[in-house]
């Protein structure tokens, strides 16, 4: 027994090694380097200042505006990307089977690197030869400020996560769709059920821990969110899509301040975290 037990670790302490080297022992230096000063472009080393990076933080501007940026970001984005992922999924579950290859090319938008997601939305979004102002255009319509503008530049960057991220979500409400019975489906018929309150109150209760899992996993993406504002707006204009991420990128390699940027790390950390948790005992106590 014990060489069996002994005969598994060659496999397996690669990968151990691996998260160890890349996840834990990166995550633990982040949290010692949040309780010090350290610039790594001065002679030095980082300089001990205990709870100062964590003071600061709860008095500073700019962290409070980013968390709202963000905030703001991943509330319009995931209620956005529910109504259309399943929407595309209850779509694709009644057509037939001989459009199944529309489910591949819905979903290829969302394992596409973000950066050249962002770079083909930044051309769409050009004020003067950009596609959706051509568009714009033709029509008679007047060119939109889509990035320029502090009032729409945010939900610019909305439109174009939600239009990455559908399809991802789609793929996954289609499994779930699929699980479902129809022998349930067709006994609210048979009770005089309508269609739509077939969905409301068979279809969309079943969904219920799917739909948990797209909002848990969507609060943690966008509140991470980083390459669409750093590539297509650098954060502007006037810090309109200055999101967390961003701040943290301008604290540790414009300012300078790797230590502050590594506390702004873990309270994003704990917000998500606290944001999660609040949605799963919402759920469960609704439930």
């Amino acid at each position: 027994m014990i060489q069996k037990r002994w005969a598994v670790w060659p496999f397996v302490l690669p990968g151990l090694l691996y998260l160890v080297f890349t996840h834990l022992a990166p995550t633990l230096y982040a949290l010692y380097l949040s309780f010090t000063s350290y610039d790594p472009a001065q002679r030095g080393g980082p300089e001990w200042l205990g709870l100062d990076n964590y003071a600061r933080l709860l008095t500073d501007p700019q962290v409070a505006r980013a968390l709202l940026v963000t905030a703001q970001f991943a509330f319009e984005v995931i209620p956005l990307n529910i109504v259309f992922a399943l929407a595309l999924a209850l779509l694709l579950n009644a057509a037939s089977r001989r459009l199944s290859g529309l489910r591949a090319a819905f979903f290829l938008p969302s394992v596409a690197s973000a950066v050249v997601v962002s770079l083909i939305w930044l051309w769409l979004y050009e004020p003067t030869f950009g596609l959706l102002n051509q568009a714009f255009k033709a029509v008679g319509l007047g060119p939109m400020p889509w990035l320029s503008d502090p009032n729409w530049a945010l939900h610019s960057l909305v439109i174009m996560r939600v239009w990455r991220g559908v399809g991802w979500n789609a793929v996954i409400y289609l499994a779930a769709l699929q699980t479902i019975p129809e022998d349930v489906k067709e006994a609210g018929r048979v009770d005089g059920a309508s269609d739509w309150q077939v969905f409301r109150y068979i279809t969309w209760p079943l969904l219920t821990p799917v739909t948990i899992y797209v909002v848990v996993t969507g609060l943690i993406s966008t509140f991470q969110t980083f390459a669409e504002p750093f590539v297509m707006t650098k954060g502007g204009p006037l810090e309109s899509t200055t999101t967390v991420g961003v701040l943290i990128y301008r604290q540790a390699f414009e300012y300078g301040e790797m230590g502050l940027a590594s506390a702004t790390s873990f309270l994003l950390a704990i917000v998500i975290f606290a944001l999660a948790l609040l949605n799963f005992l919402r759920v469960r106590r609704a439930g």
